[in-house]
């Protein structure tokens, strides 16, 4: 055995015992004729000292080690005179009486510390060594004790997990496929799954009344901190149920992880918010509820009064309530200026009101609105005296919303409003079941094709389809959406009607659709289903920013393993055997 005990186990019961370590070299210490090294593990770190005194020539051993060298110790445990409380082994410490080096390692492009000193891309290069530094690994086992909690909770509800193929068909899911050329059918290309939708709905038309996978998943799209090319769900699906049956079910689900990862407990009964009143009051369909500066309309106020051309204009006009901050300097109001004019955000300009304590009144509209006219905006805000009001207006309603959502969040940051350890959960419903497409000129599916439309909105569907909301759900927790899914259109001639108002032609949605509609008509059960972003939901529990660090090999910013250097360049043997030809000729 390379070893008896791992490097965060011995304690002080363990005191004179002869035990054999395995790890590697985190530190090297000389004191005098004394050495000293800190060997670590995925369980630890133990301080093992080395004696001059007592073992010349295995002290110079020890002194020609460097970090991250592979090493395998033995030795008797003993107290330590100067205990680390920073450690759980702190209070031991092994006398060594036998070293092997059992692999040498060059310098390290960077501390495997907690607090490296490695930026992203070099960490991602040697994501290797990323994985032995605690923060990492930590990200990791939570991951996976949250998986088997998952797959536990759901195993006890009678859900099967059921594999799904990775080679599928492409099918249109809002954004693009990853593609994947067939050497055996020249010309013919598999896409690999965005989500396992369609293969699930077939499972429940064979039976399989409840299933999950936690499921690989691929979406060629523009990468963020919460998003990568790859990425996992806990993919659902369940027969003869309702919305509300797979609510209370993952609602459950989602309670059981916080109190067991965060020691959380979420309300009872989460609330549920209507799309339309998320968009109205917060410019989001993922609000953060964890703070108020709710959204206030002002066009009907500002109508009629003052002479200020820009809300004469405008559309939408909205404001929120910054409480307590009426004494921002005027560099503070013109660096919030300054933010909704960024690229990112994409407004003209920004408006601010001051109720100051005094009971004065300070706003960059001065001149367009009297006394009054502010009184009635402070009415209508709900302010008080010391608050502050910004004001952003525009043509597009909604693309005002989403500017005023990023200004909320942003004053949220700045008063530390979005407290990470504050967990405020939700679920957002009555989705539209169509969104305007002014890249395609067209109505698109707001979740996808199969998406069950509200039973008292289907006679909208011939004459206003926009109007249509959807039996959807998405769960949200502190302004990001976690999970979401929907009821299924499991009846054959209203999902045909759904294909035409999306603009498929019958071929079309034969071609691409046909094994579905084919398998409706042998008596498919009412069915619906739920994702959640595990992903997501790993780094909601470990407090991080960005998903990356809860993945072991994560892509960069631009899709890249750098540590692969993937994507490559196939060999001209590969390509002439798939019968492709590239051409990076631009015309």
């Amino acid at each position: 055995m390379y070893r008896t005990k791992t490097c965060g186990e011995l304690r002080l019961a363990d005191v004179g015992k002869q035990v054999t370590l395995a790890g590697w070299v985190q530190r090297v210490r000389k004191m005098g004729g004394m050495t000293f090294i800190d060997v670590r593990d995925r369980y630890g770190i133990t301080q093992l000292v080395f004696d001059e005194a007592s073992d010349k020539s295995l002290c110079e051993q020890a002194n020609k080690l460097g970090r991250e060298y592979c090493i395998q110790a033995e030795g008797i445990v003993s107290e330590r005179q100067s205990k680390n409380s920073k450690i759980p082994t702190g209070d031991i410490e092994l006398l060594v009486n036998k070293l092997i080096t059992l692999s040498p390692s060059v310098t390290p492009p960077f501390t495997i510390e907690d607090n490296t000193d490695g930026g992203d891309e070099l960490r991602m290069k040697y994501r290797y060594l990323d994985l032995r530094r605690n923060a990492v690994r930590k990200n990791l086992e939570l991951r996976h004790r949250m998986t088997i909690l998952i797959r536990n909770f759901l195993d006890n509800r009678q859900f099967i997990e059921v594999e799904t193929p990775i080679l599928i068909g492409s099918t249109p899911e809002g954004a693009r496929d990853f593609v994947v050329p067939s050497r055996m059918n020249p010309g013919q290309f598999y896409a690999l799954p965005q989500s396992p939708q369609t293969l699930k709905q077939l499972l429940m038309v064979a039976g399989f009344d409840r299933y999950f996978q936690i499921a690989k998943c691929f979406r060629d799209e523009d990468l963020r901190a919460d998003r990568q090319p790859e990425f996992t769900q806990i993919d659902c699906e369940m027969s003869f149920v309702d919305q509300e049956d797979v609510i209370e079910i993952f609602e459950d689900m989602c309670r059981m992880l916080f109190r067991e990862i965060k020691g959380v407990e979420l309300p009872e009964k989460l609330r549920q918010m209507t799309w339309h009143e998320a968009m109205t009051k917060y410019g989001s369909d993922k609000p953060d509820v964890r703070f108020g500066m709710e959204f206030v309309e002002l066009k009907d106020t500002f109508t009629g009064r003052g002479n200020f051309p820009v809300f004469e204009q405008a559309a939408y006009i909205g404001g929120i309530c910054v409480p307590g901050c009426a004494n921002y300097s005027r560099k503070q109001l013109d660096e919030l200026t300054e933010f909704v004019k960024r690229p990112q955000v994409g407004a003209k300009g920004l408006v601010y009101i001051k109720y100051n304590a005094d009971g004065s009144v300070k706003s960059s509209i001065d001149k367009f609105y009297n006394v009054e006219d502010l009184a009635a905006v402070k009415q209508a805000m709900g302010a008080k005296d010391g608050d502050l009001v910004l004001i952003l207006s525009g043509d597009k309603p909604n693309k005002t919303r989403t500017q005023l959502c990023t200004l909320r969040l942003e004053m949220g940051d700045r008063l530390g409003l979005r407290n990470k350890d504050k967990f405020e959960c939700l679920w957002i419903v009555d989705f539209p079941l169509f969104e305007w497409s002014d890249e395609e000129q067209r109505l698109m599916a707001t979740h996808h094709p199969f998406t069950m439309p509200n039973v008292a909105d289907i006679p909208l569907l011939d004459t206003h389809p926009e109007r249509v909301r959807a039996k959807a759900y998405d769960f949200v927790c502190n302004g990001i959406e976690v999970g979401g899914g929907s009821l299924r259109i499991h009846d054959s001639n209203l999902q045909e009607k759904m294909f035409g108002i999306l603009g498929f032609t019958q071929e079309r949605a034969e071609a691409q659709f046909g094994f579905l509609m084919n398998a409706f008509k042998y008596g498919a059960p009412p069915h619906a289903g739920l994702a959640f972003g595990l992903d997501r939901f790993v780094a909601i529990m470990a407090d991080l920013d960005s998903i990356r660090d809860c993945i072991a090999f994560p892509k960069n910013n631009s899709g890249r393993d750098v540590m692969l250097d993937a994507p490559s360049e196939l060999a001209p043997q590969q390509l002439e055997e798939l019968q492709i030809k590239v051409d990076l000729n631009q015309d």
